[in-house]
């Protein structure tokens, strides 16, 4: 059996939005005029968030009627086979575009260093080069004056996250958008802020 494809939605409640209004289509039939339907939950996740309770998730999954195929939906705030939210994963990225190492980083977040040492090591590029590629295209279509903004941190990770939180803000004031920016960030970067963790 083929494994699930992964959307990314922005919550699981706007899924059911969408599934109840035939608007969730299937991104393997493009123009195909059946919408995905409802097919079970995944297993449920605890994933780590920065207050002190974790979030327990049940993603949702869908099935195409027109292929077959079966989708996983993932909330735009989390991030693809993580254990972290992407608040956590990104308030780490973010601490080291400033300058801090993974020590001071584990230390802020509660989280082991070997656990943030992965998270910085697969950061690098070309996530970083890919990360700042998704920067530009939404800072263009949110807002392109972002583009012509000084960098604050002129390293690609730094210049990448920029371009993201820049984009996350403009669609917040542009659109009145009430998600989070961590969110709207996950929806940018299509639940990959970082790449799935390495199969050993």
């Amino acid at each position: 059996m083929e494994p699930d494809a992964m959307i990314v939605v922005a919550s699981l409640e706007q899924a059911e939005a969408l599934f109840d209004a035939g608007q969730l289509g299937c991104p393997g039939c493009p123009g195909c005029p059946g919408a995905l339907r409802p097919h079970g939950y995944g297993r449920i996740r605890r994933v780590r968030s920065l207050g002190e309770a974790p979030v327990t998730v049940r993603p949702r999954r869908a099935r195409c009627p027109e292929c077959a195929a079966t989708h996983m939906l993932l909330p735009a705030a989390l991030v693809l086979r993580r254990a972290d939210t992407a608040q956590v994963i990104g308030t780490a990225l973010a601490s080291k575009a400033r300058g801090d190492g993974p020590r001071t980083i584990a230390t802020q977040l509660g989280r082991p260093v070997s656990t943030v040492r992965r998270w910085l090591r697969r950061a690098r590029e070309p996530q970083a080069d890919w990360l700042q590629e998704q920067g530009v295209q939404h800072a263009y279509r949110a807002d392109p004056d972002i583009l012509n903004r000084d960098l604050v941190w002129p390293t690609p990770l730094g210049d990448a996250l920029n371009l993201l939180a820049g984009a996350a803000l403009a669609c917040q004031q542009r659109w009145d958008s009430p998600l989070p920016v961590w969110t709207l960030i996950g929806m940018f970067t299509r639940g990959q802020l970082l790449p799935p963790p390495l199969r050993t």
